[in-house]
């Protein structure tokens, strides 16, 4: 991304002539109407990268502020360099009327595989310089292939684990490998495919085919917020697509109207220019359809309906306990990350995790004034244990509060955050033995509380109007407790 910054920025300053822009340009001659509507489906193709980003939200710590915000900075980067490098790129090679009357660009013809190196041809000045920006224009632009490459496995991958998941593909896609849990039969079947579509060599139409198949699913992804704002209106959502407007009893995105509009027109602009994409993708968009419906007929299931494979059941006689929300505070600033693990186990995998600091402030001091430098302390724990609790996929979220009685604040903070456990760690202490702030909570409990009291899992006690004792077993981060125990 640097990289790229920086030819934008030296183009600017080397190369760039705004009249040079303006004179080449001559709309329905070069380009014409035609080859226009042309490089808008393939430019499209600049855009599919934006979703990856929906792919991953899975792993984010909150994904309703992370996912969009994310999404967002996504679109301002490839806008902002697609946009630069493609106004320096034309200027430093620019469009040339041959004898035939014939106009062209070396964009498009020697340099059709490799614009990027044209410009960096373009700009050098001199030439060890120029060879030296070339070997590393090329090593860069394998470092860039490999990434796009694990994003689109990563992509596939996720997607066909769903679609097995819910009975639209044969079960043997939502198999994982033992060791590492990824989809491996999934990717070594459509790495298999990749490679055979690779043998050709045919960059032109591999990016008319990706163009083909990524218009088409933008297009659905817009149909598809439409019809939910519409069958699902009580739908949790953090965040909105702005442009709403009130129409037929429901909320109305235009954003997502105009979008699929945008996309389904470069779609169609992909099936009638390129003969190839068209053949191949609807081909395969029917060998689909024809699959699924054969495997849901073959297997009695409507075509309509919603199905999911079962989960593995729990042993006889166990059943799990997950809350949705833990608090888990903060007294000191020994942190090891073991705390927010244990939390971790203790609710569900898409509940979050409050991580607080309570900074008790002596009486002779106001709670707004001093400690700043406990303060900044507690911001570092914080971090060190969002970093550590980051190995778990643990969303969670963190808070430095003042307050005069740890107990009380802690009490207050579980009620306002709608807590549905309070995870204390104290290692080495018995029920006897807990301080002052610890047997507070347990009196004023708002919750359950969970308080481990030597540390790694050993022992942990949990109070909900009487006191058990609990042997964990962790086998899928959720704690499994017998019918009966507290």
């Amino acid at each position: 991304m640097a990289t790229q910054i920086l030819l934008v920025a030296f183009g600017a300053i080397l190369v760039f002539n705004p009249s040079i822009l303006l004179n080449q340009i001559h709309l329905g001659v070069a380009p014409s109407y035609s080859e226009l509507i042309f490089a808008l489906s393939i430019s499209m193709v600049a855009y599919t990268g934006i979703e990856t980003v929906s792919n991953m939200a899975e792993e984010a710590r909150d994904p309703g502020r992370d996912v969009p915000r994310t999404v967002n900075y996504v679109l301002m980067a490839v806008l902002g360099i697609f946009a630069g490098i493609s106004l320096i790129s034309i200027v430093a090679l620019p469009v040339t009327q041959d004898v035939h009357g014939h106009y062209s660009t070396l964009l498009g013809t020697k340099y059709q595989n490799d614009p990027v190196l044209g410009i960096v041809s373009a700009l050098g000045r001199g030439n060890g310089i120029t060879t030296a920006l070339r070997y590393y224009v090329g090593v860069l632009a394998a470092t860039i292939l490999v990434i796009a490459t694990n994003a689109g496995m990563i992509g596939i991958s996720r997607l066909s684990w769903s679609l097995a998941q819910h009975r639209q593909l044969p079960k043997v896609f939502a198999r994982v490998h033992p060791k590492y849990g990824t989809p491996w039969f999934t990717l070594v079947i459509f790495g298999g495919l990749a490679t055979l579509l690779l043998i050709p060599g045919q960059t032109n139409f591999l990016g008319n085919l990706y163009s083909f198949g990524a218009m088409l699913s933008f297009t659905t992804a817009h149909a598809a917020v439409v019809a939910l704002r519409y069958r699902r209106p009580e739908m949790p959502r953090p965040y909105r697509v702005p442009w709403n407007v009130r129409f037929r009893g429901g909320e109305l995105p235009l954003g997502a109207v105009l979008g699929g509009i945008g996309t389904f027109t470069a779609w169609a602009s992909v099936v009638a220019l390129h003969v190839e994409a068209r053949t191949v993708g609807i081909a395969w968009m029917v060998i689909g359809l024809v699959g699924y419906v054969v495997y849901r007929r073959s297997h009695g299931l409507a075509l309509t309906a919603r199905y999911e494979l079962p989960k593995a059941a729990a042993p006889a006689g166990f059943r799990e306990l997950a809350y949705g929300s833990a608090l888990v505070p903060i007294l000191d600033s020994d942190v090891s990350g073991r705390a927010m693990r244990a939390a971790a186990r203790l609710v569900d995998p898409d509940a979050s995790v409050d991580a607080v600091v309570f900074l008790e402030v002596p009486p002779q001091l106001s709670l707004a004034a001093g400690l700043e430098r406990e303060e900044k302390a507690a911001r570092q724990v914080l971090e060190a244990a969002r970093l550590r609790a980051r190995d778990d996929k643990l969303k969670i979220r963190t808070a430095v509060v003042r307050t005069r009685s740890a107990g009380a604040a802690i009490v207050n903070e579980a009620r306002r955050r709608n807590a549905e456990v309070i995870y204390l760690d104290y290692a080495g202490a018995s029920r006897a033995g807990l301080s002052p702030t610890a047997s507070y909570v347990l009196e004023k409990r708002p919750c359950r509380v969970v308080i481990e009291t030597m540390g790694g899992g050993s022992h942990a006690y949990s109070w909900n109007g009487e006191l058990a004792d609990h042997t964990h077993r962790d086998r899928s981060r959720r704690v499994r407790a017998g019918v009966g125990s507290s």
